[in-house]
C-alpha cells in the first residue's frame, strides 16, 4: 500500500461534500470566463478536420439523444458527446491551460460535465459548480503527479483531467464519497493520453477522450460498479505505473475546499502551444522597444525550460498544425508582425515562407533549468551589433478586469462580437437560468 492512500478519499469527499454556498466569487468568475473561452474555441474549432471525424463517428453510432455535439444539430449519449466536444474544444489548441501540472482542463472536464448535466436536465448553477469541481480536482491531482509524470511522456490534459472529468459527473449524479472513490478508480484503469502524439490529430483526440473516460467512469459507478477506491494511489496504480512524483499531499491538497488553485489558470491569447507564449509575448516587449526590421536580425536567442523541447521544438515544421509547436518559426512570424493570435496565421503555406523560413533558421533555442516553465527570454542580435533583450513570465499577476477584456475580446475574435456578448450574457445568468439557454450556441441552428 502506497504511504498517500488518503489522496483519493480526501478528492472524493471534497467532489461530493463541498457546499455551493462556499465556493469563492473569484472562483466562480474565473470559471464562468473559462466556459466563455471553452464554448468560443469549441464553436470555431467546430469545423477543423479531426472534430469532424470525430463527430461522424460519434453521429455514426447513434443511440440515446442526451447531449448536445457542439457543431451539430445531432444530439448523442452523453459518453460519445463528451468525446466529441473534448476533441473539438481542443481541436484549435487555443483553449485555457493550467502550468501547476501543464494541462488543459476546461475542455476535459466542461465537455464532460456539460454532457452529464443535459443528459440528467441539472440546473446551469449545478453545472458550474460541477465544472469547477472538476477543474479544480485535475490540477491537485496533476500537480500531486507532478513534473515527472509529464516529462516521462503523458499528457496531463488527458490523465489528470480524467481524473477532475470524473468527479464533475460524480457531483453532478449526486455521488456519495464512496462511489466518487470507486469513480476514481475506474478512471485510474482508463486514463490515457501521450505528449507524442502532439502535432497531430492525437493531441485534441486526447482531450476528447479524457472527457468520454471521466462520463463512463461516473456513470458506472453510479451504477453500482465497483473498482479499487484506491486506484490513483495504490501498489500498481495509476501513480506507480505513470511516472508520478508523488508530490507531497499536504501541499497538493492544501486549502482543498478552501482556495481554489484554478484561479491561476492561464487563458490563451496566441492560437499555438502555451510553451511557446511566454517566449511570443517577450519579442513582442522587444518589438514594442526596439521594432527591428527583420532584414537586420543576426541572430535570435529563445531561452527556455528544458522540458519544452519535448513539446513545441518542431524545428522545421511542415504543416499549419507542426507549426503551433515551433519555437523558430513563430518566433519568425512575430519579428515580422504577423498576428500569431489569428487562426488563420497557422497554415501549410507559412510555413514554406522564403522570408519567414530565413529568419526562422536564424533562431536558436537553448535552455535553463533555473528558468520557471512559465518563463522565456529572448535576445535579438542586430547585424549593426546591437542587442535587443525582452522577458516575460507568464505567471505574473493579471488583474480580473484585464483578464476578461482579453477573454471577452478573444471570443470576439472568434466567434464574432454579437454572438460573443449574447453567450457572456448568458453565462453570466447561468446560475439562475436553464442550462439550455446555453447550449442553443453550440448547435448549427
Amino acid at each position: 500500500m502506497s504511504d498517500h492512500a488518503s489522496i483519493s478519499a480526501e478528492i472524493a469527499e471534497f467532489a461530493t461534500a463541498m457546499p455551493t454556498g462556499k465556493i469563492p466569487a473569484s472562483a466562480g468568475h474565473i470559471m464562468r470566463l473559462s466556459l466563455l473561452d471553452w464554448a468560443s474555441v469549441a464553436i470555431a474549432g467546430g469545423n477543423e478536420p479531426v472534430s469532424r471525424k470525430v463527430q461522424a463517428l460519434v453521429e455514426s453510432e447513434g443511440g440515446n439523444a442526451e447531449a448536445t455535439i457542439v457543431g451539430s444539430n445531432t444530439r448523442a449519449p452523453a459518453r460519445g458527446a463528451a468525446l466529441a466536444n473534448g476533441a473539438t474544444s481542443h481541436a484549435l489548441d487555443y483553449d485555457d491551460t493550467h502550468f501547476i501540472h501543464i494541462g488543459h482542463t476546461s475542455v476535459v472536464v466542461v465537455s464532460a460535465a456539460l454532457a452529464v448535466a443535459q443528459k440528467l436536465g441539472a440546473s446551469g448553477s449545478d453545472f458550474l459548480d460541477a465544472s469547477l469541481i472538476g477543474v479544480e480536482t485535475a490540477c491537485r491531482i496533476g500537480d500531486w503527479l507532478g513534473r515527472s509524470h509529464y516529462q516521462a511522456g503523458f499528457h496531463q490534459t488527458a490523465t489528470s483531467g480524467a481524473f477532475g472529468a470524473a468527479m464533475a459527473c460524480a457531483r453532478l449524479l449526486g455521488l456519495d464519497r464512496e462511489k466518487a472513490q470507486h469513480a476514481l478508480g475506474i478512471v485510474s484503469t482508463r486514463a490515457s493520453g501521450l505528449k507524442s502524439q502532439f502535432g497531430t490529430m492525437g493531441k485534441p483526440y486526447n482531450a476528447g477522450i479524457a472527457a468520454s473516460n471521466g462520463v463512463e467512469a461516473a456513470l458506472l459507478a453510479a451504477a453500482g460498479f465497483v473498482s479499487r477506491p484506491d486506484g490513483l494511489e495504490c501498489l500498481q496504480g495509476f501513480a506507480d505505473t505513470h511516472a508520478a512524483e508523488y508530490g507531497d499531499p499536504a501541499n497538493a491538497l492544501a486549502g482543498l475546499g478552501e482556495a481554489f488553485t484554478f484561479e491561476n489558470v492561464q487563458h490563451k491569447f496566441h492560437a499555438c502551444c502555451h510553451g511557446l507564449h511566454a517566449s511570443l509575448e517577450a519579442l513582442e516587449v522587444i518589438r514594442r522597444n526596439g521594432r527591428p526590421e527583420p532584414d537586420a536580425i543576426g541572430r535570435v536567442m529563445i531561452t527556455t525550460n528544458p522540458q519544452w523541447l519535448k513539446v513545441c521544438n518542431i524545428a522545421e515544421p511542415e504543416t499549419g498544425l507542426e507549426a503551433k509547436f515551433s519555437y523558430r518559426l513563430t518566433a519568425a512570424m512575430a519579428l515580422h508582425g504577423i498576428n500569431t493570435g489569428a487562426l488563420t496565421t497557422y497554415t501549410d503555406e507559412i510555413c514554406r515562407d522564403p522570408a519567414l523560413t530565413a529568419l526562422r533558421d536564424k533562431v536558436r533555442v537553448e535552455t535553463d533549468e533555473n528558468l520557471a516553465d512559465t518563463a522565456s527570454r529572448v535576445t535579438v542580435n542586430l547585424q549593426s551589433g546591437a542587442t535587443l533583450n525582452g522577458e516575460y513570465d507568464l505567471e505574473q499577476p493579471l488583474p480580473a478586469p484585464i483578464r476578461e477584456a482579453k477573454v471577452r475580446k478573444k471570443s470576439a475574435t472568434l466567434i464574432g462580437e454579437e454572438k460573443s456578448e449574447a453567450v457572456w450574457q448568458t453565462i453570466e445568468a447561468l446560475h439562475a437560468s436553464r442550462l439550455s439557454t446555453f447550449t442553443r450556441f453550440l448547435t448549427t441552428a
